[in-house]
């Protein structure tokens, strides 16, 4: 593998380097993309809102009927190992379970092992420029599967949808359903109307993204109005600021979509206020909510 460093990995009970990893070809998450995975931030070599991650894995498994294949004390182990063995302080943990090795057919195999993968990466944070002045997206139909909640590995959608916006140069592809906000491609996204945070409610076609509590929680914080309800493509096309959030990106402005400046008078196409709030009240949550 080009340009990988050979990290150090778990996978099924071994701890192992990333070169010397193997699955079998007849792995169900190979064939079919049949697993689930989460992404957990990682600062100061603690981990952020973990317990937060593991209800949301938990939840994923029970969707597609796969046991948790660990308990909280397992997977918690697993992590720190993975995060003593980096060099630097602030990863990410990537953790993905398939449905195991079996004999390829669509119905779901009884009696299977999980397969189980994990491993930890320097965090690659938005650099400076894009927190001072913001990102460029595009919008874009959702043409995803209808079952977004489920944080599964079959990625193709999205894959498909960034790389729209990475032709561009722009940051996120923006996805708009039947007129409606879902989601941006590997991000929340957040509307800023009167000074009010909009996200669109939660469903089957919305990740429930950890940061989804995490902001309801920040703006209660800050005596920002929170809100939770269906919003029109007319206004995210048309709001006073657009936000993005994920694991990676925290909290980040959108400053530009589909080439146009978002926001109004002299705080068009620039970060604006609910977002500078939200930003330091996020990098204040990170001190205290890690373990």
């Amino acid at each position: 593998m080009q340009n990988i460093p050979d990290i150090l990995c778990y996978l099924n009970g071994d701890y192992t380097s990333l070169s010397q990893a193997k699955v079998s070809v007849l792995d169900r998450g190979f064939i079919f993309g049949d697993g689930v995975y989460e992404v957990v931030p990682v600062y100061g070599r603690k981990l952020f809102r973990f317990d937060e991650h593991m209800a949301r894995l938990t939840r994923s498994l029970g969707k597609v009927r796969i046991g948790n294949p660990h308990d909280r004390a397992e997977w918690l182990d697993r992590c720190r190992r993975l995060i003593a063995a980096q060099s630097v302080d602030d990863q990410l943990i990537y953790l993905q379970v398939t449905r195991g090795v079996a004999w390829r057919d669509h119905v779901m195999p009884a009696d299977i092992e999980p397969t189980v993968f994990m491993m930890a990466t320097p965090m690659k944070p938005p650099p400076a420029e894009q927190r001072h002045h913001g990102v460029a997206c595009v919008t874009a139909r959702d043409f995803r599967w209808e079952r977004a909640d489920i944080k599964s590995i079959s990625l193709l959608g999205n894959v498909m949808a960034r790389q729209m916006s990475a032709d561009r140069g722009a940051a996120e592809t923006i996805l708009v359903r039947d007129g409606f906000l879902t989601e941006a491609s590997a991000s929340n996204v957040w509307v800023v109307h009167e000074g009010a945070v909009l996200g669109p409610p939660k469903s089957e076609h919305v990740l429930e993204g950890i940061r989804y509590e995490l902001i309801r929680e920040l703006c209660e914080e800050e005596g920002i109005a929170y809100n939770l309800r269906p919003i029109a493509e007319a206004e995210v096309l048309a709001a006073d600021e657009l936000l993005l959030s994920s694991a990676t990106k925290e909290v980040l402005a959108v400053t530009t979509l589909d080439g146009e400046p978002v926001g109004h008078g002299a705080l068009r196409g620039k970060p604006g206020p609910v977002y500078a709030r939200l930003h330091e009240a996020y990098q204040r949550a990170k001190a205290i909510q890690s373990i």
